[in-house]
């Protein structure tokens, strides 16, 4: 507990601002959410005002010292650029999906750009996820992979490993280390 009155009220005042600040925080992101669910969603009508209220929302945030200042233009910028690709995009309304869903970021965004690129690419968007599939995950060592991608070489069904013999990742031994006859 403080001990002298000033370190008392400090700890008032600072609570006050704790729960002013967490007020205003939360209406921003609510109403960033709104202008972005209702990109996402297709809906035009009345965007522009969201967009209108998210914008001075954060430039209050930012003027009274809640949000600081590059990061409230760092989110204005972000929901300026969904709305500015949001608004630029034609064609089909498969294509429109894929707009949204890349302008939405997140797996789904990901996932967009993947087949984005490989319809650019004339290959299909199968083909492209199959192929992103047979790589080797981050850390596995590639000899492993281009093993299991090699025809006939895949373990056999219903074949059970003896324990503590399957290799894990990042344990591959170092040049110059003795091994052990269990892993020969």
């Amino acid at each position: 507990m403080a001990n002298s009155r000033s370190a008392r009220k400090r700890i008032r005042s600072s609570e006050r601002k704790r729960v002013r600040n967490r007020i205003v925080r939360s209406a921003v992101r609510t109403r960033i959410g709104r202008v972005r669910r209702s990109l996402v969603s297709g809906q035009v009508e009345g965007i522009e005002e969201e967009l209108r209220a998210a914008v001075k929302a954060l430039d209050k945030a930012a003027e009274k010292g809640i949000l600081h200042r590059n990061n409230a233009a760092r989110r204005k910028s972000r929901i300026m650029a969904m709305a500015a690709r949001l608004s630029a995009m034609g064609g089909s309304e498969a294509e429109k999906a894929v707009t949204r869903a890349a302008a939405a970021g997140g797996a789904k965004g990901r996932t967009a750009r993947v087949a984005a690129a490989a319809k650019a690419a004339g290959k299909s968007a199968d083909a492209k996820a199959t192929a992103t599939k047979a790589t080797p995950a981050k850390g596995a060592s590639a000899t492993r992979a281009t093993a299991a991608a090699k025809p006939g070489t895949a373990a056999k069904p219903g074949a059970a490993a003896k324990p503590g013999t399957a290799a894990k990742p990042g344990t591959a031994a170092k040049p110059g280390t003795r091994r052990s006859k269990a892993d020969s």
